[in-house]
């Protein structure tokens, strides 16, 4: 790894190494960064979250309710987490994370937003595969949610595992929607476009969106556009 890299934790998982390092951002300002790998894949960056935090705000603006129920998949650094929780339409929010060691960097106050998350009692984060939750049937009405936030593989057709495939097609979709109440928005992140997933959003629920989130990455100094996926019926 390059020299500037800090590793501050290192683990095994059944998917591989995780790491969670800390690195300066090109140029002069000083500024350092925390970011998640796992074996040789970067997963993500404090330095660049535009992405992230859209997947949860766009969302709650297609939603609109109250008293809302959020379903994160994927923890990561805490941003999609983090700013659902920003909102105060918001009821509570529970993250659902494949991979013990992060949800271990949070809880030692190692992430960039470690104080913030754990300091708010709408959320609870429990290791998981959320894909194997959505593929089941939800356990009662109660447990149903509003929004149902999935930031978990590169994209739809770059995934972290291979059992994750089904989810991507409609006949996954369509057991996910069981677990979205009246009015419920799934959204989904990707790194990029996936003409074949969108179809797939369209086979199941009656409305889609696509958005393009567009930012400069100061990390690596260089325009990136990652892709957020919506729907409802």
């Amino acid at each position: 790894m390059p020299f500037d890299l800090d590793i501050i934790a290192c683990e095994p998982t059944p998917i591989g190494l995780i790491y969670l390092r800390r690195r300066p951002v090109l140029g002069d300002s000083g500024e350092i960064v925390t970011e998640i790998a796992l074996d040789n894949q970067f997963l993500m960056s404090s330095g660049n979250t535009k992405s992230e935090r859209a997947l949860s705000s766009f969302a709650l603006e297609m939603h609109g309710g109250t008293g809302l129920r959020v379903l994160v998949g994927g923890l990561g650094l805490g941003y999609t987490a983090y700013e659902a929780l920003r909102s105060k339409r918001v009821a509570r929010v529970e993250v659902v994370e494949y991979l013990a060691p992060v949800i271990d960097w949070l809880e030692k106050g190692l992430m960039p937003l470690s104080r913030e998350l754990n300091s708010d009692q709408r959320l609870t984060i429990a290791e998981g595969d959320v894909y194997l939750r959505l593929s089941q049937p939800p356990q009662s009405v109660q447990s149903l949610h509003d929004l149902i936030l999935i930031d978990v593989d590169h994209s739809p057709d770059e995934r972290l595992g291979p059992s994750n495939a089904s989810f991507y097609t409609a006949e996954g979709l369509a057991l996910a929607k069981r677990h979205l109440a009246p009015g419920g928005v799934l959204a989904v992140w990707s790194y990029a476009e996936s003409s074949p997933f969108a179809d797939a959003l369209r086979a199941v629920f009656r409305e889609v969106r696509v958005e393009s989130s567009s930012f400069e990455n100061r990390v690596l100094s260089g325009e990136e556009t990652n892709w957020l996926f919506f729907a409802r019926d």
